[in-house]
């Protein structure tokens, strides 16, 4: 399983993926789960994926193939990042067509999620979240961020506090608390973290940082976010069944 988290904002993006991977309880694993395509000043393309890791590195090692050739369309050469989001969308039809049969012979779905972010050149900062079928549907402000892998746990807080209007560094914290709480609830989520923090119109990777176990400001946020939790929750009023004078 995994937890992937990308955010449109009317400044940039965020974008984050956790690295574990697991086939159960004793086989545990770190693989990275972002991808980045990038041409200085031109553009910067940002794909996360959830899902079989077989497929999700073989959908990665095609996109990469088809620029390595110079097959078109591809990702360095798109005019939009509508038309990045179709040639995903077809990479990934492309390898259910090879691999999905055997895949069903085996007893094993066809599982695959891709988020796609980034800019190109001449248009704003779009966020994508593409389907195993290759059809996708774009973020907008009435829903700026989507979600693939181990959602329910940090997706809470980040209805509670994500608009397209907040900063960056509101998301990033969002975020990371998001991960936080998935992290607690879920094994099969684990550091570190790939983040990328994303300012429209600078085509700069400048913005992507690793997160791992002895990173201060995570570990900071982490503890001072539960001590929180519990003071709000010591703080609210008891049930009035217990105090006669306060009984509905």
């Amino acid at each position: 399983m995994t937890y992937c988290v990308g955010v449109l904002l009317d400044s940039g993006l965020v974008m984050a993926s956790d690295s574990r991977t697991n086939a159960g309880v004793d086989h545990v694993s770190l693989f990275p789960k972002m991808r980045v395509f990038e041409a200085a000043g031109e553009r910067i393309i940002i794909l996360m994926t959830s899902g079989n890791l077989a497929v999700s590195q073989h959908v990665i090692n095609l996109l990469e193939r088809m620029i390595a050739e110079n097959i078109e369309p591809n990702l360095m050469t798109a005019t939009s990042m509508f038309d990045a989001a179709q040639i995903v969308g077809q990479a990934i039809r492309s390898v259910h067509h090879s691999d999905a049969e055997s895949l069903r012979r085996h007893h094993t779905e066809f599982l695959q999620s891709i988020l796609l972010g980034g800019q190109i050149n001449g248009e704003p900062p779009r966020l994508f979240n593409i389907y195993a079928a290759g059809n996708f549907i774009e973020a907008c402000s009435q829903t700026p961020y989507f979600q693939i892998g181990e959602t329910k746990y940090g997706k809470p807080i980040i209805d509670r506090v994500v608009q397209n209007d907040s900063t960056l560094e509101e998301v990033v914290k969002c975020v990371l608390i998001s991960f936080d709480s998935t992290i607690r609830s879920n094994l099969s989520v684990g550091l570190p973290i790939d983040l990328f923090v994303y300012n429209s119109d600078s085509f700069s990777n400048s913005g992507r940082h690793y997160i791992g176990e002895n990173n201060f400001y995570f570990n900071q946020l982490s503890q001072r976010w539960s001590e929180g939790l519990r003071q709000v929750f010591a703080g609210l009023p008891s049930p009035p069944w217990e105090n006669p004078d306060q009984a509905v």
